[in-house]
C-alpha cells in the first residue's frame, strides 16, 4: 500500500487520486474550499480537439486522452452512481471565407492520416437546421472527435466514486507519503517565488448558462465563442481570456458581450433566458502546457498544474502518467509537459 497526500481538488486532483486508489493505492485529498471549487468548477466543459496539422507532441496526448474519456467517466459513473454530463455529439465549426475553406478540407486527409479510424473531421454545406452556426461560407466544419462534460457535475460524480472507495475530500490533514500538488493558480503562484522568470500565472475566464434544451446535439464554435449543449437541458457559453483583472469572481460586460456573439451566430439562442453566470482563474503555466512531475525543490513532491482551458479534455491521461511515475516510478510525461521546461 503506498500513502499519497493530493492537494487540490480540481479536475487534476480528483482524477489523480482517482487513478492512484484504482491501482491501490491509499490516498487522502486535502483541499480547504471543498471539490471543484476553483476553475474546474466553472460552466462550460468543451473537450475539444487541436486541429488535426502540424502535429506534435502536445497534440498527440490530447488525442490519446480523448480517445481515452468515454471509459474513464462511464467507470466512475459506475461506481459512484453520479453521471458527469459526458458526451461526444461532435462539433460544428463557422467558416469565415473561401480561404478557410480550403484551409479546412487540406485537414480532412491529415486528420485521417493522424485520427485514423477513430473520428472524422469533414466539410459540409450549411443546412436548415436551427442547430448550427451562421457561417458567412455557407460550409462548416464537421468533427467527431469533439465531446463535452459538465465541469460541476463531473467533479461532483469524481467526488461520489472517491467516496465509494472510503475516499473523501478534507479542508485539512497533515502531509502523508508522497504529496501531490494539483493547486491550480494559486500552485503556479508558488512556484514562482524566488524564481528569475514567472512560471506561470492565472489567467480569468468568464461563462454563462443559458436555458434551452439542444441535449445530444453537436457543440457548436464561432467568432471564437464555444456553446456547449449539456445533457441537463441547458447550454454553456463562454468564455473570455483575461491576463489583467481586478477580481477573480465577479462577471461583467465582457461575459455580456460573450453571450450576445454567441446570439447573433447562433439565432435559436436570441430569447433563452441567462441563469448563471460563472468567473474564475484558471492556471496558465508560462509554455501553455500542462506543467507534469516532480517538484524540483522538495523531494517526495510532485506537481499537476497548468490545465488552463483543456485540463478536462487533458485529465484521463494525465490522471495515467501521473499515476505511473507516483506510484511505480515510471516517467512517461512528454516532453514540453514536465515541470522544468516553465523554469
Amino acid at each position: 500500500m503506498t500513502d499519497i497526500t493530493i492537494r487540490g481538488a480540481g479536475i487534476f486532483g480528483l482524477s489523480i487520486a482517482w487513478a492512484c486508489v484504482q491501482r491501490g493505492a491509499t490516498v487522502q485529498i486535502i483541499d480547504p474550499n471543498g471539490a471543484g471549487a476553483g476553475s474546474s468548477g466553472g460552466l462550460v466543459g468543451a473537450l475539444a480537439p487541436h486541429v488535426p496539422e502540424s502535429w506534435n507532441t502536445k497534440k498527440a496526448f490530447q488525442l490519446e486522452s480523448l480517445l481515452m474519456t468515454e471509459q474513464f467517466w462511464s467507470e466512475i459513473a459506475a461506481t459512484g452512481g453520479k453521471d458527469a454530463g459526458y458526451a461526444r455529439t461532435g462539433r460544428l465549426q463557422s467558416i469565415a471565407n473561401e480561404t478557410a475553406r480550403a484551409q479546412a478540407l487540406r485537414r480532412i486527409e491529415t486528420a485521417r492520416e493522424l485520427w485514423q479510424d477513430n473520428a472524422n473531421w469533414e466539410v459540409i454545406p450549411t443546412s436548415n437546421t436551427d442547430w448550427q452556426p451562421i457561417s458567412p461560407d455557407g460550409h462548416l466544419i464537421r468533427d467527431t472527435l469533439s465531446a463535452h462534460i459538465h465541469p460541476r457535475r463531473a467533479c461532483d460524480a469524481l467526488v461520489a466514486a472517491l467516496e465509494a472507495k472510503g475516499v473523501n475530500v478534507q479542508p485539512q490533514a497533515p502531509d502523508r507519503g508522497a504529496v501531490l500538488w494539483a493547486t491550480g493558480a494559486a500552485g503556479l503562484e508558488e512556484l514562482n517565488l524566488g524564481r528569475s522568470r514567472i512560471v506561470g500565472s492565472g489567467e480569468k475566464g468568464q461563462a454563462a448558462l443559458l436555458q434551452y434544451d439542444a441535449s445530444g446535439l453537436p457543440q457548436l464554435f464561432s467568432e471564437g465563442v464555444h456553446v456547449i449543449p449539456h445533457l441537463d437541458g441547458t447550454v454553456a457559453v463562454g468564455s473570455t481570456t483575461e491576463r489583467y483583472f481586478e477580481n477573480a469572481t465577479s462577471t461583467d460586460a465582457q461575459l455580456d458581450d460573450v453571450i450576445t456573439a454567441a446570439r447573433r451566430v447562433i439565432p435559436i439562442l436570441q430569447d433563452a433566458p441567462v441563469i448563471a453566470r460563472w468567473a474564475g482563474v484558471r492556471p496558465r503555466s508560462r509554455t501553455r502546457s500542462p506543467m507534469l512531475g516532480m517538484w524540483p525543490d522538495r523531494t517526495g513532491h510532485f506537481i499537476a498544474n497548468g490545465g488552463f482551458k483543456i485540463g478536462f479534455g487533458m485529465a484521463p491521461k494525465i490522471a495515467q502518467v501521473m499515476a505511473d511515475l507516483i506510484l511505480d516510478g515510471t516517467d512517461t510525461i512528454p516532453d514540453g509537459f514536465r515541470v522544468e521546461d516553465n523554469l
